[in-house]
Parts: structure tokens; sequence; C-alpha cells
């Protein structure tokens, strides 16, 4: 035992020094040295961890069924309020656009029974949405929850983005005011952290300040300036028309400039902290994990 033991210990020595000076590869195959075990299981681990990242990129089944509920079905719930209920119903199309956000989200459980912890780690992130939102309500527009939307969609996924932006709208409306809005801001806040989590997923976001602070201002100005402006006209304008259109958007981009600066401000002070900690539980307790 004791020479076998030396001889590894030698081995590994041996192989160590090498490395420094001629390439690995090289080495083993003209010296014919047994790869150690204890490399060889580095290299399967290595491999294991790209065919895993690989396996991340790929869009899984309910991702593209949280698309098609999203680009798909929630838009035409909300044209079909518009259209047939009179834009007054909007408790009864909130209700059935969180349906629509729940069935990707309980889909990441399939073949296994979800934790409660899993579902209070996104109960609390809707929480701190709404609580920031009602903290900063003496400020129009400054508002954290496009922040804790992005921080969401990129800890816990695309779904937990999109579940977490809708639901925040929808509980913080209650303190604010329902109103036909209420689905609009749902979809807005929601597809803001969706799309946060695929392009984490797909590699294009990285989770550092910089990049997030950008995908937070033109996500914010963009998505949620370009949707939220366009409800507005839809509600309370009956005219549709380029000039409206136009008269509409101008109107509001002082007001999504604003929002869009406050979700920069929370992302700096707000982003790294809390990825570091989601990140730390979600290792710890593998949590939300397919």
């Amino acid at each position: 035992m004791l020479q076998d033991k030396s001889l590894d210990d030698f081995l590994d020595l041996f192989l160590e020094k090498s490395d420094q000076n001629k390439p690995k590869k090289r080495i083993d195959d003209s010296l014919n040295i047994p790869i150690p075990i204890k490399r060889q299981e580095e290299n399967v681990m290595v491999q294991d961890e790209a065919i895993d990242q690989g396996s991340k990129r790929k869009l899984s089944k309910r991702t593209w069924t949280a698309l098609f509920m999203i680009l798909v079905m929630i838009p035409l719930t909300i044209w079909f309020g518009i259209s047939f209920m009179g834009d007054r119903k909007y408790y009864f199309i909130s209700l059935v656009i969180v349906c629509y956000t729940v069935i990707p989200f309980f889909m990441v459980f399939e073949g296994r029974k979800p934790q409660a912890r899993e579902l209070i780690i996104i109960a609390v992130l809707a929480g701190i949405g709404v609580a920031g939102r009602a903290a900063f309500f003496m400020l129009p527009q400054f508002k954290p929850v496009v922040a804790i939307v992005i921080i969401a969609g990129i800890c816990f996924g695309a779904e937990s983005g999109f579940l977490v932006g809708a639901m925040t709208s929808f509980i913080s409306n209650f303190f604010f005011g329902q109103g036909p809005w209420t689905p609009w801001q749902m979809f807005a806040f929601g597809i803001i952290g969706f799309l946060a989590g695929i392009l984490v997923r797909k590699g294009a976001l990285k989770k550092s300040r910089g990049p997030l602070c950008l995908y937070g201002f033109l996500a914010t100005f963009f998505i949620y300036g370009g949707i939220m402006n366009m409800a507005s006209l839809l509600m309370w304008s009956s005219i549709i028309n380029w000039k409206s259109i136009l008269v509409v958007y101008i109107s509001g981009a002082p007001f999504d400039l604003i929002h869009a600066c406050a979700t920069v401000f929370f992302l700096l002070i707000a982003a790294k902290p809390m990825i570091e900690k989601l990140e730390r539980i979600k290792k710890k307790y593998g949590l939300l994990e397919s």
C-alpha cells in the first residue's frame, strides 16, 4: 500500500513539474503515463459542466410555453377585455393573466414536489417589490420595481421573473389603485423579468453591474415606457393615429427617463448584494433548479 501510494505521489509530482514545461497531452501520449484518477475525475467534471452550460443555454419546454403565454395569450386576453368587456373588467383580466404566469412557473416542479421555501422566496421578492413601490410613492416614477424584477429573473429564471413582475404590479395596485392599466402593468413588468432570465440563460447578459444597469435602463425606457404609453392612448383616447401616438410618446418620455434612471440607481446599490445572497440560498437549498 505504501509503495503504491509513493508511486502515485511521485507520478503526481512528476506530471505537475512536467506541465510547467511541456503540453500535458504530449507528455501523457509519449511516455504512456496513465492519467491519475483525480485528474480523470476533474476532466469528467469539466466535461459535465460544459454539457450543463450547453443544456442551460437551450430553451426548455416550459420557457416555450411561457413565451406562448406572454406573446400570444396575454395580448389576446387584454384585447378581448378591451373589445368585449368595455375595458372595465380589469380584475377578471388580471386574474386570468396571473393564471397564465403561474402555469409555466409550476412547470419547474414537473416530476417533483414543490418545496415551501421555493414558493416563499418568490413571494418575498414580490413583497420587496411591493414595499419598494410603496416606500417611494411620493416620488413619481422613481421606483425600484423593475430592478427587483430583473434580479428575480436573472437569479431564478425567466418564468420566476415574469411571475414576480406580474404579482408585484397586481398586489401593489391594491394600494395605488386598480384599473384598466393593471393588466398592462403586469404584462410590462413581467416581460422585463422574463427577458432578463432569457438573456442570462443564453449568455447575452452578465450578472455584473454595468450590463445589468444598461439592460435596466433600456428595458425600462423602451419596453415598460413603450407598452404603458400605448396603453394610455388606448385607454383614454378614441382617436388612434400617428399624430396621437407621437404626442403620447413625447409627453411620456420625461417620466420614462426618470423611471429608467431610478432602475439604474437601484441596480447599482442593490444588484450585487442581492444577487450574491440569492445565489447562495439557491445553491445551498437547490431552489428552482430544472
